[in-house]
């Protein structure tokens, strides 16, 4: 288990808040090769990315990583859907008359639409938290079909854990999350499953859209302790405007769970390294170049020892949070 402290001014929260949810699609290819001449052999990738925030573009640039570190010469589209369901749907289904050799699809909705766009091009998929729960594959353990991947599953329970070592004093604990991805749900109910476990009390706040976050997390002020954040890219876009009101403004504690959220206002979390998760992912596609099928190919999980404890010790010291003896051994 890795420990990284970060010291983060509280100042960069509001310069960051402009994030890109409910942006525009972004054609951009910065992540492509970087050569300025591609030869006919080299494999054409296509990558669909849900909205831009930084858990899903560290995501990737493991899949790039990966790839490079392989050798595999490729020529990569970059593509990025703005949070917007339409733009995710238009652009898969380009990738797909465009023919591409493999198509990597970043987030539980990218996957969605370009799973339904094709049953042909090979798949890639990560930071999706339960493929088979979400109709991707027909089991985490056995694809089956022309879609595999890489699962972005935090250790809920451990970062519990982490928020009652933090927090002794907290009683009620706001879950906050988007309806509309249903790893978010899971996520939700393992947490208050976790909670329940330590006698506390979990009460589920959640939003449809990015416009409800500010009007939903006001509403949480005076009646929780702390607030848990699972993985859910909507939250994740305004994570900012999250930690701004809730912390901030009112002092209340958030419990992340991953690294970005932390680097955006959170307090801590005990999570998965993003970087890895799309690496895992970009291994996964080697493979596939190389002339695996997709349906033989698990679903792939970071290992517990890649978790690590991040903790923002600028929250911590406005919270008045000691963290010194602080650890997830």
């Amino acid at each position: 288990m890795k420990k990284n402290i970060l010291t983060i001014a509280m100042a960069m929260l509001l310069g960051a808040s402009l994030m890109a949810c409910g942006s525009k699609a972004d054609n951009t290819n910065s992540m492509a090769d970087s050569s300025s001449e591609v030869s006919a052999d080299a494999k054409k990738i296509g990558v669909l990315q849900y909205v831009q925030h930084p858990a899903l573009d560290k995501a990737n640039e493991g899949f790039v990583a990966a790839l490079e570190e392989a050798g595999i010469e490729v020529d990569i589209e970059q593509q990025n859907a703005g949070g917007e369901q339409s733009a995710a749907q238009t652009i898969a289904n380009k990738l797909v008359n465009d023919k591409k050799d493999l198509i990597l699809a970043i987030a539980t909705p990218a996957a969605q639409a370009v799973a339904g766009a094709t049953s042909d091009i090979p798949v890639v998929i990560t930071a999706v938290t339960d493929p088979a729960a979400s109709g991707l594959v027909e089991s985490n353990d056995a694809p089956g079909g022309n879609v595999t991947g890489s699962s972005d599953l935090t250790p809920v329970a451990d970062q519990i854990e982490l928020l009652t070592k933090l927090l002794p004093e907290a009683k009620n604990v706001g879950i906050l999350y988007c309806t509309a991805e249903a790893n978010s749900k899971l996520q939700a109910q393992m947490a208050m499953d976790a909670l329940k476990e330590k006698g506390l009390t979990g009460v589920e706040y959640t939003v449809s859209s990015s416009n409800e976050i500010q009007t939903v997390v006001e509403s949480m002020v005076g009646k929780v302790d702390a607030i848990y954040v699972p993985t859910d890219n909507v939250i994740a876009a305004g994570m900012t405007t999250v930690a701004m009101i809730a912390t901030t403004e009112h002092k209340i504690p958030i419990i992340g769970a991953e690294s970005a959220h932390v680097e955006n206002g959170a307090l801590a979390t005990y999570g998965i390294d993003y970087f890895e998760v799309g690496k895992l992912a970009g291994e996964q596609a080697v493979e596939i170049l190389n002339g695996k099928s997709p349906a033989d190919i698990p679903i792939a999980y970071l290992s517990k020892d890649k978790c690590k404890l991040t903790i923002n010790e600028e929250v911590a010291k406005e919270l008045g949070i000691d963290t010194s003896n602080i650890s997830m051994n």
